[in-house]
């Protein structure tokens, strides 16, 4: 199981080096499965080596405990179980420290991939951002060329309005003529207009 999942890891190392951003989510799901298994044998492993660990310790504080002294031509307790417990307890060590290894590995390019796909992530963000602002730039200008066209249509009409009043109010003894009153009204009427549109606009603003 080590011997795989060290090969499954080299392998998903080399793939993230060329991957595109459309792989990511297929190599982070095999990376997931990947640190999942090793965690999972990590976990059914662990209590048996710890057990391993203590059951020697145990052996050597007995061996201690009986204080043999050695006899010409006979071979010791201890030198008896170190040859015999030595291999094993050689491979339980290797194996817990060959998996403690494997699964830091997993969490480092782990790491790696998720720093890389938050990286993308937020260059999207920026590129949307800045399409955003593009976007409001042009709508700014869109609404000033609207707000251009409303000021003369609110001039036109109100200045209507005015020439038909001179035109009446002439029987009433208003000197000068509907002409005269519409072209004197459209420069008063076009800067209370654009200046009653102005305010209105600061008060949306501050309002939101």
């Amino acid at each position: 199981m080590l011997a795989s999942a060290e090969r499954e890891l080299a392998e998903l190392a080399e793939a993230i080096r060329s991957a595109t951003r459309d792989d990511e989510p297929q190599l982070l799901d095999r990376l997931t499965r990947l640190a999942g298994q090793v965690e999972s044998q990590h976990a059914a492993t662990h209590s048996r080596f710890s057990a391993s660990a203590a059951y020697f310790e145990l052996v050597d504080k007995r061996i201690e405990d009986i204080a043999e002294s050695r006899l010409a031509g006979m071979q010791t307790i201890r030198e008896f179980m170190d040859r015999r417990l030595t291999p094993a307890r050689s491979t339980c060590a290797w194996s817990s420290r060959r998996q403690d290894a494997l699964s830091q590995r997993v969490s480092r390019i782990s790491n790696l991939l998720r720093t890389r796909v938050e990286i993308e992530q937020q260059q999207s963000s920026q590129a949307l951002l800045a399409t955003m602002n593009s976007r409001q730039g042009m709508q700014l200008k869109l609404q000033s060329t609207v707000e251009g066209l409303s000021v003369a249509a609110i001039t036109y009409y109100i200045v209507g309005l005015a020439s038909y009043l001179a035109k009446g109010a002439q029987h009433w003894g208003w000197p000068w003529s509907s002409e005269m009153t519409a072209a004197a009204a459209i420069p008063v009427v076009a800067v209370s207009v654009w200046w009653s549109l102005r305010r209105l606009h600061h008060r949306v603003f501050r309002s939101s």
